[in-house]
């Protein structure tokens, strides 16, 4: 029997096995075979070489993927946002290979790649799906792409993603496995778990722990549990954009709403756009920079002031070590102190060290040895 015969057998039994606490056991062993029986396979597809390559070098401040079936705009979309001069037309996987653009915002040079359309069974392979999915998994942030008529691809589209362990709009599971040399699993948990002891040690046992110390820190469920064991998953912000909102018939606009509620989709939230007639597109990029989480820090340069111009751009949470890795491996190893005044100083100027944590629109002067 193939490997994909294999994940198909699988993936079926589960879907026949109706869950309840007498079939919780055998439910968690057969989703850790299939997440394993998966890995497997995309490292088949890896080392084969078969299929064109989607590799795109990450360039910028930030990376985001745009992410949509065949024909919903996102090459126009691209287009409009960036100096990148995609292939487009009417017609079915016009975007031929991953074409990234560089959206200049705020003083921040953020990437945007328009992948190739997704089709369902991507995860599997299909239409190139496992090098396009690569492609997201090292993006920084997701953009759903639908059509105003096709809003249900949202859900099609979050499938093949959560397939090929990408989780959006999810934090990591806060699940800690570390082996030990004899004494069976010992387990801990900060919360009541509502998996029973066994289910949890037989999932453990299927991902090769006979020994091991566990903490859960969190109710999961059989999902989350396989998640925290292992250590492949990638978890990105996301947001959704609405394409040819110039189409909506005001009648139809209730229907619409309908839609994105029905999957979880605040339609305060999403952003309706019009690539080709440009509209919505200062909001689109607006939200962009909000889901990426990016700030600014001006930097003091000794005898030239203040650069307003050129910020230095960062992420939310990123400290004073964080701003001298990128700016060069020379103001860490000669760092003595720093001066910040703005949103995270008390003062004007507070000497800081290195896990000071900045905020947008800080003034940062890094003083070194010499």
């Amino acid at each position: 029997m193939g490997l994909e015969e294999e994940i198909r057998e699988l993936e079926e039994e589960i879907a026949n096995t109706p869950y309840n606490k007498s079939t919780e056991q055998h439910i968690g062993r057969l989703k850790s075979k299939l997440a394993q029986k998966k890995e497997e396979f995309e490292r088949r597809q890896s080392s084969s070489g078969g299929g064109p390559g989607y590799a795109v070098e990450k360039t910028g401040d930030a990376t985001v993927a745009l992410v949509g079936f065949p024909s919903v705009g996102k090459s126009t979309i691209l287009n409009a946002l960036t100096n990148a001069d995609s292939e487009v037309g009417s017609y079915e996987f016009t975007t031929l290979d991953v074409n990234p653009g560089m959206l200049q915002y705020r003083g921040a040079n953020i990437q945007l790649l328009d992948v190739p359309g997704l089709i369902e069974g991507a995860a599997s392979g299909r239409g190139d799906g496992q090098e396009v999915l690569s492609v997201v998994r090292t993006a920084d942030l997701v953009v759903f792409v639908l059509s105003v008529f096709e809003i249900d691809q949202y859900q099609r589209l979050h499938e093949e993603l959560y397939k090929n362990g990408v989780r959006v709009d999810q934090h990591p599971p806060r699940v800690s496995v570390r082996k030990k040399g004899k004494d069976g699993i010992s387990l801990t948990a900060s919360v009541d778990l509502d998996l029973d002891r066994g289910t949890i040690t037989g999932i453990l046992r299927e991902h090769g722990y006979a020994n091991a110390t566990v903490n859960i820190g969190e109710q999961v469920d059989i999902d989350r549990l396989i998640d925290g064991i292992r250590d492949n998953r990638v978890y990105l912000p996301s947001l959704v954009t609405v394409n040819k909102a110039d189409l909506i018939e005001p009648n139809y606009l209730e229907t619409v709403n309908e839609q994105l509620c029905a999957h979880d989709i605040d339609p305060e939230e999403a952003i309706f756009i019009s690539a080709e007639k440009k509209r919505g597109l200062d909001s689109l990029r607006d939200v962009i920079w909000e889901k990426l989480g990016l700030i600014r820090i001006y930097m003091d340069k000794p005898g030239r002031g203040v650069d307003y111009d050129e910020p230095l751009i960062l992420f939310a949470g990123d400290t004073v070590e964080d701003a001298c890795e990128k700016l060069g491996g020379e103001f860490s190893e000669r760092f003595r102190f720093a001066r910040v005044s703005g949103p995270s100083a008390k003062h004007q100027k507070q000497q800081v060290g290195l896990d000071h944590e900045l905020a947008d629109e800080d003034v940062l002067r890094i003083l070194t040895t010499k």
